[in-house]
């Protein structure tokens, strides 16, 4: 079974997943650059503006993600764009 917050639209675009990461207490920032004192995710969508991936940046600056049923994967934040998970599309942050 799928979770999905309270309150938050369900439907799959920017904005309900935006609202829905919101719940965790993220807010909107400017930019992908590392920011003591915070954590840090963003969302990759797809031409048409649908999610497709989401990653949280790492102590390092780097950025991890799950990958399938595989274990958490090491990368660069623009090293997954492409047509399988989609562009960088809104960044992400809330006080550690």
């Amino acid at each position: 079974m799928a979770y999905w917050p309270v309150g938050v639209p369900r439907r799959v675009d920017i904005d309900s997943f935006v609202a829905a990461f919101a719940t965790l207490g993220y807010d909107r920032c400017a930019d992908e650059r590392l920011e003591r004192g915070y954590e840090k995710i963003t969302i990759y969508a797809d031409m048409n503006g649908v999610p497709k991936h989401a990653a949280r940046q790492l102590p390092s600056g780097r950025w991890t993600s799950k990958l399938g049923p595989l274990e958490d994967v090491n990368h660069l934040l623009y090293g997954l764009v492409g047509h399988e998970y989609g562009d960088v599309v809104i960044h992400m942050k809330r006080k550690l």
